[in-house]
């Protein structure tokens, strides 16, 4: 998530059955990828490099592209078939020749009426915008739906999280420091001060990786950078990296408000893996910031810290509410197309390895922690309680399911 991640439920740990698995003879097989175009939300991004189309086909593996899908990201059909993969003409032929999609976003309405039984599907789920019928949709076609939100190692690590959200984070205050100028409706100061004029206050909600990567990028701007989390902990550790060149402060309502109230940036960086982000800023506080200073939320895709977001798009990028600037587009990273898609690429195509090597989705679940955890509809079931509690859906353990061979 070219992602690219809210609150109270952290890694959710399934029960392992005693029983062991007897080996049935499955081998590495060829699996026929599909790598559709992105056509929601002004997407720029791909899911796969010609790069990492090359070390599939290498490994065995049939890839179909649809065309133009690496457009935008400056891939070109040419250089896609030219290492080996399929270039098909429209959507509904790829995904009716594959048995495991990979996308950047979603499906949308159209793109689900594509989805054939027993696929799998691999995506960003942009819990944001999730609804409970596009859940129960791939349940009733029996897809394994696998996602970039939740896919977690055994160390704990979000490795397609991590990448977009470095992104994300870096990208927020490049973003912010062009609105903050007189050309783009801004106060009209820069981030970082010069002799004698004092540096613009940017303050940043969470401590994560979003976070640590706009206060680093702040901080080479050479603004004055607040960080606030209600993870004391967490604090530290950006303290301990950043070198103590943060002012840090827990994240209570009387420190947001007295924060939000003296910046000229505010971004939005607070989340817990597989749940909404948290609503930290109140619109009476937005309406207390001085006019002209600029709110990224760069967790809207998960719902977004500050009340008066809502989400825009790469045409309608910004809106002035309470004469504050807002920048809340869900796909961030989709500006930065190119470096996006190698980042993905370098995460997707090990875990399509693993599947492959184990010879079935099946299989490939049981054995990598990774997918397993990622895995939020199997076999007709929901198997993600946070979703469960947010829709008031009933889940299945996914361990219990593999293990059940339901």
């Amino acid at each position: 998530m070219e992602v690219p991640a809210l609150q109270g439920l952290g890694l959710e740990r399934g029960l392992l059955t005693m029983e062991k698995r007897s080996p049935i003879g499955e081998q590495q097989r060829s699996f026929r990828i599909g790598v559709p175009r992105e056509v929601s939300n002004e997407e720029r991004r791909v899911s796969l490099s010609p790069a990492g189309v090359q070390t599939l086909v290498a490994n065995g593996h049939q890839v179909y592209v649809e065309q133009k899908a690496g457009g935008q990201a400056n891939f070109p059909d040419q250089e896609y078939s030219e290492l080996g993969a399929e270039v098909v003409q429209n959507a509904a032929d790829l995904y009716a020749q594959c048995e495991l999609v990979v996308k950047v976003g979603p499906p949308n309405d159209q793109e689900t009426r594509l989805l054939r039984e027993k696929q799998t599907l691999i995506s960003a789920l942009h819990l944001g915008g999730t609804t409970p019928d596009f859940l129960k949709r791939l349940m009733e076609l029996g897809v394994t739906g696998i996602g970039f939100e939740f896919i977690r190692d055994s160390d704990g690590t979000l490795p397609i999280v991590r990448m977009m959200h470095e992104i994300m984070g870096s990208m927020s205050v490049q973003i912010a420091a062009r609105y903050l100028e007189s050309g783009a409706g801004g106060k009209g100061v820069m981030l970082g001060g010069i002799s004698g004029v004092p540096p613009s206050t940017v303050v940043i909600l969470g401590a994560g990786v979003v976070g640590e990567w706009a206060a680093r990028t702040a901080l080479g701007f050479g603004a004055h950078v607040i960080v606030l989390d209600n993870d004391l902990g967490a604090l530290r550790v950006m303290e301990h990296y950043l070198d103590r060149r943060i002012t840090t402060a827990m994240a209570t309502e009387q420190y947001i408000r007295q924060a939000v109230a003296r910046a000229d940036v505010v971004i939005g960086a607070m989340m817990t893996a597989g749940q909404r982000a948290p609503m930290l800023v109140s619109e009476d506080m937005v309406a207390a910031m001085r006019p002209g200073s600029v709110i990224v939320d760069a967790v809207i895709d998960q719902g977004g810290c500050v009340e008066t977001s809502r989400p825009t798009t790469h045409s309608e990028p910004s809106f002035v509410r309470h004469g504050v600037i807002h920048y809340c587009i869900p796909n961030m990273p989709s500006n930065a197309a190119r470096t996006a898609t190698f980042a993905l690429t370098n995460v997707l195509v090990p875990y399509l390895l693993k599947i492959g090597h184990a010879g079935s989705i099946n299989e490939a679940l049981w054995r990598d922690v990774g997918l397993r955890n990622g895995t939020y509809v199997y076999r007709r079931h929901l198997t993600k309680k946070s979703l469960a509690a947010m829709f008031g859906m009933p889940h299945r353990d996914i361990e219990l399911l593999i293990a059940s061979g339901i």
